[in-house]
């Protein structure tokens, strides 16, 4: 049982109202205003001294309850309240010893009967002995799952160490192997492009090695830029070009001789650095695909900015003869495209019809994204749960069975 901060004053109030009230109801002679006043200030103390010192108002319980022949209830909560937080050993020590003086005491005071000693040892053990093994059971389970609780996190973060490790190391292998691959043809492009920039050409051809030495040497600038994020970490990597970008890419598509149109509807909305990226990827696969499958035919680009999302289109008619509708690569870039759309929380999609090939796709813009934050259930039911199954265990425990005890004993 876990009583919540709020509870546990509330509970200490049922508490000295209910022990105060057996202590009225009892018979004591002709002094019953003051005696009552008297013990009243005696429970109030001993719940006072619980929040410091549980031990000790454990003492004064058994003190009191030997005085005034009662106080029950009041010896429930003290008793379990010393199981559930006398901890240390002096304090076990203290609680057994009045427990067990308690109980001595008892027995010198009372016949030598059969029926006075039952009569002492169940009280002994219903509102002594069960009160502080439930007290000690539960704050062992509390410390317990405590302990529990911080080895997994330890455990989930050692976890996390290794991945990231393992993860880093697998990114420092593929830099290394398109540092040492890629890299090497892409520098040899590039020396062969410089050289033909210099050569005799006519200009038709001479303006073909100028765009082929500037891609040559753009593809090179993505490379070393990727290479580095790779060795970096997720928060120093740096980001590609995002939806911003759309334009430089259709640029180059069209100095390279493809008819591109640019058409844009509705809008603009902010995007996530990862969605901006997952657009200017979409864009540049589709015209790769275009140039690659059906060259010289007309490519329309279409962004169209919904709400909450940007749907992303690239349509192209057929050449002729036979077509890979997978892109270049025999598949990969699409289902790479289709891989990053659905890491932002899109999708990526490719038909081939007679009337041409369509490339769509959709990201949810920065605010779609954000619209998750406030479905989390707050902890108020989950604590007004609590509170009650802690009232209603209190009452049985604090109200009920005293009362039928001491029904019981008279």
């Amino acid at each position: 049982m876990s009583l919540l901060p709020l509870g546990r004053p509330l509970l200490a109030a049922a508490v000295f109202v209910a022990d105060t009230a057996l202590f009225v109801a009892m018979p004591h002679g002709g002094a019953l205003p003051w005696a009552a006043v008297a013990y009243a200030l005696a429970v109030a103390g001993v719940l006072a001294l619980g929040e410091r010192a549980p031990a000790a108002a454990f003492t004064a319980c058994l003190l009191l309850s030997a005085l005034a022949r009662g106080s029950y209830v009041l010896l429930l909560w003290a008793a379990y309240q010393a199981g559930h937080r006398a901890v240390a050993r002096r304090d076990t020590a203290q609680v057994a010893g009045a427990a067990l003086g308690w109980l001595a005491v008892g027995l010198v005071a009372r016949p030598a009967d059969a029926p006075a000693l039952s009569q002492l040892m169940a009280l002994f053990v219903v509102f002594v002995v069960l009160p502080l093994l439930v007290g000690r059971y539960l704050a062992q389970h509390r410390r317990l799952v405590a302990e529990l609780g911080r080895r997994n996190r330890r455990l989930r973060r050692e976890r996390e160490l290794l991945a990231e490790r393992e993860r880093l190391r697998e990114r420092l292998r593929i830099a290394r192997d398109m540092h040492d691959s890629l890299g090497h043809r892409l520098s040899l492009v590039s020396v062969q492009a410089a050289a033909l920039e210099v050569a005799e050409l006519p200009p038709r051809q001479r303006e073909a090695v100028r765009q082929l030495a500037g891609t040559a040497r753009g593809a090179m600038d993505e490379l070393h830029e990727l290479v580095g994020a790779l060795r970096g970490t997720d928060e120093t990597a740096a980001r590609g070009p995002g939806a911003e970008a759309v334009d430089d890419v259709v640029a180059e598509f069209r100095a390279a001789g493809v008819p591109v149109t640019l058409r844009r509807g509705g809008e603009p909305r902010p995007l996530p650095p990862a969605a901006g990226e997952a657009v200017y990827r979409t864009v540049e696969e589709g015209l790769t695909n275009a140039a690659k499958h059906a060259p010289g035919r007309p490519v329309t680009v279409c962004l169209t900015w919904e709400p909450d999302a940007l749907l992303v289109t690239v349509d192209n008619p057929v050449a002729e003869g036979p077509r890979d509708p997978g892109g270049a690569g025999g598949g990969h870039g699409l289902r790479g495209l289709d891989e990053r759309m659905r890491q932002v929380g899109g999708f990526a999609d490719h038909r081939l019809s007679d009337q041409g090939f369509r490339l769509v796709a959709m990201v949810p813009t920065a605010a779609a994204t954000d619209t998750g934050e406030g479905d989390e259930v707050p902890p108020a039911v989950g604590h007004l749960r609590t509170a009650v199954l802690g009232f209603a265990t209190a009452a049985v425990m604090f109200v009920v069975l005293p009362v039928g005890m001491l029904l019981g004993v008279n």
